[in-house]
């Protein structure tokens, strides 16, 4: 199969599960002998750009008709057989979907976030869940500076969801939600819910998994807010005030709070803040946990962090509202706090490093859950049977695309297709 991959990556400075799920699909089907080709743009390119570039990036969110003719150009001269669309933001633009369709390319989206309906993404609005541009005009956004705190860094962003709602809901042939909790959210929001497929993210294998009973508490991730980071900081005060848990907190990642998470740890020695790891780091940092701690404050669409975890056969500590409902079975792989509740979340805290032998068996039950749902093989199985029913019903309405051609003739390109998914389980 020939696939193109379009994103526009996050700034490299802080950590982006959506970059490490682009990048770890992409190598998936490279080795499962797909070919895969990438359209990207880079968020760390815009240092570079002039003054008047850097003027001009807000006014290419809506639309960057220089992507449109140059993604056209590409779609025509390599005729892929799908394009899998990541993230727009800020250098793409949903010209994107009308140069697929002006080529005639079936399109699939992978929805990380909530843009769709929320014009920064979050359903959230000072620590709390907002859904007032939900099914309206995103006004309100604008109003409230949703967005970096900024009213007119958000402008751009509320433009954008008022002119290409429709362009998205029509444009794209496949949307795969990353959680049933997110396309629950999506579908009550008006999004076509024929086209909308759950499609977890998958975590590569680490190769091995814990073994003892773990030297830390790891948080791993964004420094925001929405994280649950201050969340976090107010449950361990209250563990420390109680006499601690026994082993430290190490929390590795970088964001906006970062300077106040420094400053809160500074001299103490049950926290360490470490910075941001690496990916073999985060491994390495994961499989010496206790635990594992996701306190989001958001109605996380999915939560890398702890199929991670799962991977590892360690269990986690998350908030138990959004997609981590589905992804941590409470008091069997991990533990679930009441949202926004730092006492409760201290409770976990307590509860999951207490007993030594109670965490072991949560542990491995957390790696099999990994193995049936959330492996390599399993989301290479998913993605593919996606990827053709996007293809499938596109030839289905009429319309020609590379695949229907090689469907048709019988080409040994599609018998490699078939092949190729059934090399994968």
């Amino acid at each position: 199969m020939h696939i193109l991959v379009v994103h526009n990556r996050y700034s490299s400075a802080q950590p982006s599960g959506e970059n490490k799920v682009v990048d770890q699909e992409v190598a998936l089907l490279r080795e499962a002998g797909h070919r895969v080709e990438l359209f990207e743009r880079r968020s760390d390119d815009i240092a570079a750009r002039s003054l008047l570039g850097k003027v001009a990036v807000p006014l290419l969110v809506p639309w960057n008709p220089a992507v449109r003719k140059e993604l056209t150009a590409l779609l025509r001269a390599e005729r892929p057989d799908v394009v899998h669309v990541h993230n727009v933001f800020p250098l793409l633009s949903p010209a994107v979907l009308a140069a697929c369709a002006d080529a005639g390319v079936p399109v699939v989206a992978t929805l990380h976030n909530y843009t769709q309906i929320c014009p920064p993404g979050t359903l959230q609005r000072d620590g709390r869940p907002c859904t007032e541009c939900v099914g309206a005009t995103p006004l309100p956004a604008v109003r409230h500076g949703c967005y970096r705190d900024s009213r007119l860094a958000t402008v751009p962003l509320a433009v954008n969801l008022s002119v290409n709602r429709r362009r998205w809901w029509t444009g794209v042939d496949r949307f795969f939600c990353i959680s049933a909790a997110q396309r629950d959210v999506l579908v009550a929001a008006g999004m076509p819910a024929e086209r909308l497929a759950v499609k977890h993210n998958f975590v590569p294998d680490p190769g091995t998994c814990r073994e003892g009973a773990g030297e830390h508490v790891l948080y791993l991730g964004r420094l925001a807010e929405t994280k649950g980071i201050r969340l976090l900081m107010a449950a361990w005060d209250e563990l420390a005030a109680a006499g601690g848990v026994g082993v430290p907190l190490v929390i590795a990642g970088a964001g906006p709070l970062e300077g106040e998470v420094t400053a809160w740890a500074a001299g103490r020695d049950d926290v360490r803040v470490v910075g941001l790891y690496d990916q073999a780091q985060c491994r390495e940092a994961a499989l010496r946990s206790v635990a594992v701690v996701a306190p989001s404050t958001w109605l996380e669409a999915f939560g890398l962090v702890v199929v991670e975890a799962m991977a590892a056969g360690v269990p986690t500590v998350a908030a138990g509202h959004g997609a981590f409902v589905e992804l941590v079975e409470d008091g069997k792989t991990g533990l679930l706090h009441r949202p926004n509740d730092a006492g409760s979340l201290a409770d976990c805290l307590r509860r999951i490093t207490a007993d030594p032998v109670r965490n072991q068996e949560w542990g491995q039950a957390a790696r099999r859950r990994y193995e049936q749902g959330f492996s390599p093989a399993v989301g290479l199985e998913r993605l593919l049977e996606e990827y053709r029913t996007a293809i499938a019903g596109r030839s289905a309405d009429g319309e020609s695309t590379p695949s229907a051609v090689n469907r048709s003739n019988g080409s040994r390109r599609g018998d490699r297709v078939g092949r190729g998914d059934g090399d994968s389980t």
